[in-house]
């Protein structure tokens, strides 16, 4: 039986080259997200990928999708990807308590909210594999970005405190931590930018989705099974120093 995997913040960027990738690999995926139903049904006509929408810092909402996932699988969530994530880019001083909290809801809390909903399982079922999608910027830091890389710092000390716990019951937890990645917010950078931004990464470009998507594959192969409590930086060297 091909094994059951759920992935949030699954329909765009990503998230959905990580559901693609699992798909084409013979994994049953489900794709969560907070997005209008209409994007939604065209991400799954044109990739024949389940979807389900619910809010992921919601810890009621997870409890509640999962449970009506696996009754219509009939089998229980052996792989997740810890993906969703928001960013509300701002210096600490000019910001808001909302630009904060917002920022820790939809990237940290839904980490635990997501996880707290099948590791029970995973536990009973002495397997599971967890990867969480961090960020170079919360191992680096981010101008503007104290909310965010606290988020993704926050991601990286879970993983490993996690990692610890889970290790005994044949689960791992992994982190990966990109850089710049061809997403949708990276591509609206201006030009010059963009350039300076190559020129400082030692293979002179940026990522792709497909990059982070094929780690994310290896992590929670059985190949991988020895690997827990990491984080993978996936940068093209950037910071390698």
């Amino acid at each position: 039986m091909s094994r059951l995997a759920l992935v949030t913040g699954g329909t765009q960027g990503i998230g959905a080259e990580i559901a693609k990738t699992l798909h084409a690999n013979g994994y049953k995926v489900v794709s969560v997200h907070m997005r209008d139903s209409s994007r939604s049904r065209s991400f799954a006509d044109s990739t024949h990928i389940e979807t389900a929408r619910w809010d992921v810092s919601d810890f009621q909402a997870c409890e509640k999708g999962v449970q009506i996932i696996e009754e219509k699988f009939g089998q229980h969530v052996e792989i997740l990807i810890n993906n969703a994530g928001i960013t509300k880019d701002v210096m600490l001083h000019k910001s808001t308590f909302e630009d904060w909290d917002s920022v820790i809801k939809n990237n940290l809390y839904s980490c635990y909210a997501m996880t707290k909903a099948v590791i029970n399982k995973m536990r009973d079922n002495n397997f599971g594999r967890i990867v969480n999608i961090s960020s170079v910027n919360g191992l680096s830091g981010q101008l503007g970005q104290t909310n965010y890389s606290a988020s993704k710092a926050g991601i990286i000390g879970f993983t490993k405190a996690l990692a610890l716990e889970s290790a005994v019951k044949g689960i791992t937890v992994n982190a990966i931590a990109p850089g710049y990645i061809n997403t949708s917010m990276v591509e609206a950078l201006d030009e010059k930018i963009l350039e300076s931004i190559k020129a400082k990464i030692p293979v002179r470009r940026i990522g792709s989705t497909s990059d982070i998507a094929r780690t994310a594959l290896f992590l929670v192969s059985d190949d991988a099974g020895y690997i827990t409590g990491e984080t993978l930086s996936v940068n093209g060297g950037l910071y390698m120093q």
